[in-house]
C-alpha cells in the first residue's frame, strides 16, 4: 500500500494512474472523496491535511508515502513523524529545486518550507528520495482564463526563463522511486526539469501555437500588479513575491536543464510544446 497526498492535483493524479497500472494498492488523501474521480480500486480517504487533520489508520499497512506539502499547508513535520511511527518505510517527497543544500535555500518562503521538510525526512530515519521539481509546466494553467477571454497574458518579466517540466515526467520519476526494489533511488535528490529553457513569452507563444491562435501574446505589467494577480488567484502574498522575484532574477540567465528524467525513467523529458498540446482543452 502506498499513501499519496495531493492525489487529486496535477502530479498526484498522474502518479496514482501509474501506481494502479503497476498493480500496487493506493490510498489517496482527498478533502472531497466524492469528487476525487480517481481510478476504481483506489482507497480514497477524507482528510484536510492543511488543517492538521490526520485520519486514524491513514498509514495502516502502508509501506511508502508520496508527500506533497502543498496538500499539508507547507507544514509536514507531524505527518512525517506519524508515518515513521506507523511503520512506513519510504518517503518520496515532491520537493523544489529551490532547495540547494546551501545557505541560500533559507532566503525564500518556498525554499525554506521544502528544505525544512527534507531535513525532517532525513532525520526520520526512513528511506527517502527527493524529487526537486523545477518550473512546473502546469503553472501556465493560471493563464487559461486570460487566454480564453482576451488572448493576452499579463505578468511580470516576459524574459524570465525556466525549463518547464511536464507533470507526467514528475509522476514518472516519483513512481520509479516509490516502486524501486533495488535501492537505486534511495538517498537521491533529483533536480527534475524539462528538456529546454524557455522564456515566459515563449511559453505563451507555444500555447498559442497549440491552439492555432498566433495572436495570443504576453504583456508585461509591474511587479506589484503581478503580485496582486497571484493573490487574487489564492497565493499567499509572501509566496507570490518570492516566485516573481525568482522570475525576475532569471531574466538574461541560462535555464538549468538536467537529464534526470532520462536517467530515472529511460525516456527523454517531454517538451513544453507537448505539454501545451496535451492541455489544449484547458485553454480553449
Amino acid at each position: 500500500m502506498i499513501v499519496v497526498t495531493g492525489a487529486t492535483g496535477n502530479i498526484g493524479r498522474e502518479l496514482v494512474d501509474r501506481l494502479v497500472a503497476a498493480g500496487v494498492g493506493v490510498r489517496a488523501v482527498s478533502r472531497d472523496p466524492e469528487r476525487a474521480g480517481l481510478p476504481a480500486g483506489v482507497e480514497v480517504v477524507r482528510a484536510d491535511l492543511a488543517g492538521g487533520a490526520e485520519p486514524d489508520g491513514l498509514f495502516t499497512g502502508a509501506r511508502a508515502l508520496f508527500l506533497n506539502i502543498a496538500a499539508t499547508g507547507l507544514e509536514a513535520g507531524g505527518l512525517i513523524e506519524a508515518a515513521a511511527k506507523a511503520g512506513v518505510r519510504r518517503i518520496v517527497f515532491n520537493s523544489s529545486m529551490s532547495v540547494t543544500d546551501t545557505p541560500a535555500e533559507e532566503e525564500g518562503f518556498i525554499a525554506r518550507a521544502h528544505a525544512a521538510a527534507e531535513r525532517a525526512i532525513r532525520d526520520s530515519g526512513l528511506e527517502w528520495t527527493f524529487v526537486r521539481g523545477g518550473m512546473y509546466a502546469t503553472n501556465a494553467l493560471q493563464w487559461a482564463e486570460q487566454i480564453r477571454s482576451e488572448g493576452v497574458v499579463r505578468g511580470a518579466y516576459a524574459g524570465a526563463v525556466g525549463s518547464p517540466v511536464h507533470e507526467a515526467d514528475l509522476a514518472d520519476v516519483a513512481a520509479a522511486a516509490l516502486l524501486d526494489t533495488t535501492g537505486a533511488h534511495l538517498g537521491q535528490a533529483y533536480v527534475v526539469t524539462g528538456p529546454a529553457g524557455l522564456t515566459i513569452a515563449e511559453q505563451v507563444d507555444a500555447i498559442g501555437a497549440a491552439l492555432g491562435r498566433p495572436e495570443v501574446r504576453f504583456e508585461e505589467v509591474s511587479f506589484e500588479e503581478a503580485v496582486a494577480a497571484m493573490e487574487r488567484a489564492g497565493a499567499p502574498r509572501v509566496a507570490a513575491e518570492d516566485i516573481i522575484r525568482y522570475f525576475g532574477a532569471s531574466v538574461g540567465q541560462e535555464a538549468l536543464v538536467t537529464d534526470a528524467v532520462q536517467r530515472v525513467t529511460g525516456h527523454p523529458a517531454r517538451s513544453f510544446e507537448q505539454w501545451a498540446r496535451d492541455h489544449v482543452a484547458d485553454f480553449r
